[in-house]
């Protein structure tokens, strides 16, 4: 670059400073918003693991389906004792034959008579020893199916970046405070922070709120039965938490 265009850009410069300078700043509010994200390994799993069977005698579908949620409870429980378990999603209904239309074309009216029972029930195994999980998930594959797993942080972890996060916004908003009052030729001493809304909630924040999401990892269901099974693979990832802030702040 020449030192007549180095030369110009600095009298540019000095012009634009002096501009603002000149600008009648007292009593001037200014609306200053601000952002943060914290992120961490992702250090809870949630799992369901599904049972279901179908017969033509209603009991006896239940009683498989009884019998093999019972052996999965054990084996979670024995490989994670401190895993957190509940059993949800327990149905049973009736299969009837396909619709089959007559030969005259009309559609067949005739009461159905269900040909058999499908029973089925989930179990949701929620745990934090995230580096036993695919031996775990393999132990309980020889007798329920995984239909999901998901990835998340616990609460304490949660509650540990939800400090950082707040920490990281403020100093945010504090850095651009600072860079506003020196683009207006005023001093961060002059001005006074009158609203912090965390919550981003007001016009000006432009719909932006606190965002807390993960993405979770779906995994096609598997038949159980058989002998052996081999562990899944699983990566955890991260999560990352974001915070968005508004600040009022008033020059004297």
């Amino acid at each position: 670059m020449s030192l007549k265009k180095i030369a110009l850009m600095a009298s540019l410069a000095l012009a634009a400073q002096a501009h603002a300078q000149n600008l009648p700043t007292s009593g001037t509010l200014v609306i200053v918003p601000a952002f943060s994200e914290v992120s961490h390994q992702n250090d809870e799993a949630t799992a369901v693991f599904t049972i279901e069977e179908q017969d033509k005698d209603k009991a006896a579908a239940a009683s498989r389906v009884n019998q093999k949620m019972k052996q999965g409870i054990d084996i979670v429980r024995s490989g994670d004792p401190k895993a957190t378990l509940k059993t949800v999603g327990y149905y049973t209904y009736p299969v009837y034959p396909e619709d089959r239309p007559l030969p005259n074309g009309q559609p067949d009216t005739r009461r159905k008579v269900a040909t058999s029972w499908r029973v089925g029930q989930n179990l949701e195994v929620k745990t934090t020893n995230i580096a036993g999980l695919p031996k775990l998930t393999a132990g309980v594959q020889k007798v329920l199916g995984l239909a999901g797993i998901s990835f998340g942080l616990t609460p304490e972890t949660t509650r540990r970046l939800d400090d950082q996060r707040i920490a990281a916004t403020y100093k945010n908003l504090s850095e651009r405070i600072a860079s506003i009052a020196g683009a207006m030729g005023r001093k961060v001493a002059d001005s006074t922070l009158e609203t912090v809304d965390f919550e981003g909630s007001g016009n000006y924040a432009g719909g932006g709120a606190a965002a807390d999401g993960y993405a979770p990892q779906n995994m096609r269901a598997m038949r159980a039965g058989a002998p052996e099974v081999a562990e899944p693979s699983f990566e955890p990832g991260e999560t990352t938490l974001q915070m968005r802030l508004v600040g009022k702040v008033r020059f004297k």
